[in-house]
């Protein structure tokens, strides 16, 4: 009988994991046997409930909804994102924040696919996922030019791709914002637009002190780090 308990509660304990983390290889299949959802369903759920979520903040600091130029800064270090939005005269103004709810991996370039890190640096949101694993996501340029010329450079074959900002609260290599947040996130870049949205993926917040590189990192790190601080100031004028 003891036997028996210990075996049902490894099997439970077993397809809780499987289901929490392995949504990425279970969820394609069963999503087969759905109805799927557009881009367009998920706008239309969502469009009134982020505009009463974010268009009074983005009026608060003067800044039309939707915003007519976007950045969205991720820190590593202190798990944040930030909405920073900006008229015609790309003058940013920070709207909002929302923590983020997982992002494996250290400080430091992402390298190789598998190495659970999340990448670091200046891309752009290619692509709205309304069916994906996590709820709902965004899909990053990752790799991107920079990323690839320094792979190429150290023959690296394979630096990884498939980099999102998604829902739910486990990820590995992406960042997870959580539900209610990438609801407002998918809404707004889609109605700002994607040419007009980029996202900055940063070690740490440049404004506290200069980006340092980690012990082991490549160096050309540095470059990179001097690229997201100024693209960083160039949005907050820290």
């Amino acid at each position: 009988m003891k036997t028996k308990l210990i075996l049902i509660l490894v099997v439970t304990a077993v397809m809780f994991l499987f289901y929490q983390y392995g949504r990425s290889l279970w969820y394609p299949v069963v999503i087969k046997f759905m109805d799927k959802k557009t881009v367009e369903d998920v706008i239309s759920r969502y469009e009134e409930q982020t505009r009463r979520n974010l268009a009074p903040m983005f009026e608060k600091v003067g800044i039309s909804y939707p915003p007519e130029h976007l950045t969205l800064i991720a820190y590593k270090d202190s798990a944040m994102l930030e909405i920073w939005g900006a008229n015609e005269d790309k003058m940013f103004k920070k709207i909002t924040e929302y923590p983020v709810l997982a992002a494996s991996g250290e400080l430091g370039p992402k390298l190789v696919e598998g190495d659970r890190q999340v990448p670091e640096g200046i891309y752009e949101i290619v692509g709205f996922n309304p069916n994906s694993a996590y709820h709902i996501s965004m899909k990053l340029n990752y790799p991107n030019e920079f990323d690839l010329m320094h792979a190429k450079a150290e023959g690296r074959d394979s630096p990884g791709t498939n980099i999102f900002i998604h829902g739910r609260d486990v990820s590995i290599g992406c960042l997870a914002v959580g539900d209610p947040a990438i609801e407002d996130l998918f809404t707004l870049v889609y109605k700002t637009g994607k040419s007009k949205t980029q996202v900055i993926i940063s070690p740490s917040d440049p404004s506290l002190a200069r980006l340092t590189v980690p012990h082991g990192a490549p160096a050309w790190t540095q470059d990179l780090y001097s690229a997201i601080e100024i693209s960083y100031r160039r949005v907050t004028g820290k």
